[in-house]
């Protein structure tokens, strides 16, 4: 039977997803418009949206639908 590789993260989600966000902005402004920049940029965006997402769902004024 295989086993599944596990570890247990030592950032949150929050934090890698400013990171990576951070990252992609960093590498796009070096680059010349073009896809990959936008390509960058995108990714940068969604990071951010799912730390906004990331942040609701973790909310305390979140409640279960009923």
């Amino acid at each position: 039977m295989l086993t599944r590789r596990r570890f247990k993260q030592t950032r949150t989600l929050n934090e890698r997803l400013a990171d990576e966000a951070a990252r992609c902005r960093e590498e796009a402004r070096a680059l010349a418009p073009g896809r990959r920049r936008e390509r960058l940029l995108r990714q940068a965006r969604q990071d951010e949206t799912a730390m906004q997402i990331e942040t609701w769902l973790r909310s305390p004024g979140l409640r279960a639908p009923t």
